[in-house]
């Protein structure tokens, strides 16, 4: 199974949910993230009362649990327009120049995969979050000058998954950082059943609430969850989401009761029963499964080792005694022991 065919992917994908359509417009109407929103609200009602723009911010977290969203909703709140692009996206200082000086006051500028940005533009990004104000070179060698360009007081927001990638500088420049954690079952069982009464499918709440449990905590997974069950509700059931449907149509997609899927059990059977467990290094690990190490250290290593089931050691990768316990192996060896989380 590729990393696009993957239920559980992080990644967005164009057969998504209509994200637009589901996506909530107000922060009242945002689940989960409660200190962070709280955080936001006073920032916000503070500028409105001073009449400037937002300060600077920087959203940091694993993919599909709502940075974009809560930028177009500060927007939304805030009155003003949202001007959205990406680190990879911008290739060089005149991309940047171009946006920039067609925000308006108070706008925001959202930079997805900030951390991706290229150095050149990067530094050009400096003066505009510092002074707003657009430093351009004009001609070249001896005859060469600098001329600085007044930009209008907007508001910028970067969103990384990687936050250890971003330099300091650029990091020191944002007023405000915030981190998004995993949902807990109870927020994505809210989440889903929003996005089943906006989309006008019908489920009961055991139905929610078991695409909720097997989510990995996050949102975009969850939604991606309830579309394909209830093409499975559809078929098989009335159309309706029970339980039981939901339980059935997870258990046909390979999803086990953690959100585990096929791909995170072969990793982890492979460090089990070809290395005893570990340490194995993360190269070994790739060879024995078919897939590339960066994928199996950014796309799976993550969710197992956050339910406790991997464990990266000095010396390599270590199945613990609840990874065994889950897939039902015999423990041969004294395996590691990590705290249950779920």
């Amino acid at each position: 199974m590729t990393e696009e065919e993957r239920i559980v992917s992080l990644d967005k994908r164009e057969n998504d949910l209509d994200t637009n359509s589901i996506r909530p417009k107000k922060l009242d109407s945002f689940i989960g993230q409660e200190k962070l929103k709280d955080n936001l609200k006073i920032a916000m009602q503070a500028t409105r009362k001073r009449g400037e723009p937002l300060e600077h911010f920087l959203f940091y977290g694993p993919p599909g649990l709502g940075k974009t969203t809560l930028a177009h909703i500060i927007a939304a709140e805030m009155g003003v327009q949202i001007k959205i692009t990406s680190g990879p996206a911008i290739e060089r200082p005149g991309d940047l120049a171009a946006i920039l000086t067609n925000l308006k006051e108070f706008d925001i500028f959202f930079i997805d995969e900030i951390h991706r940005l290229n150095k050149i533009v990067e530094e050009v990004l400096y003066p505009a979050m510092e002074d707003f104000a657009l430093d351009i070179v004009i001609g070249k060698g001896p005859s060469a000058r600098s001329i600085r360009l007044d930009l209008p007081k907007f508001t910028l927001i970067g969103a990384t998954t990687r936050a250890g990638l971003l330099s300091s500088p650029l990091r020191d420049r944002f007023g405000m950082i915030g981190r998004l954690e995993f949902y807990r079952p109870v927020e994505l069982e809210k989440i889903i059943t929003r996005a089943a009464k906006v989309l006008n499918i019908q489920i009961k709440d055991e139905g929610a609430r078991e695409i909720a449990r097997r989510a990995r905590g996050t949102p975009r997974i969850a939604n991606r969850m309830l579309r394909r069950v209830r093409d499975f509700a559809q078929v098989k059931a009335a159309g309706i989401i029970t339980l039981e449907v939901a339980h059935e149509a997870l258990n046909n997609l390979g999803i086990d009761s953690l959100g585990l899927d096929n791909t995170d059990r072969k990793v982890l059977k492979t460090i089990i029963e070809k290395y005893e467990g570990g340490p194995v290094g993360i190269e070994t690990i790739a060879a024995s499964t078919a897939e590339e190490a960066d994928t199996i250290e950014d796309i799976y290593e993550p969710y197992l080792m956050q339910i406790g089931f991997l464990q990266r050691t000095p010396r390599g990768r270590v199945a613990t005694a609840l990874a065994y316990e889950h897939l039902g192996i015999n423990i041969k060896k004294e395996p590691f022991v990590a705290e249950k989380l779920f």
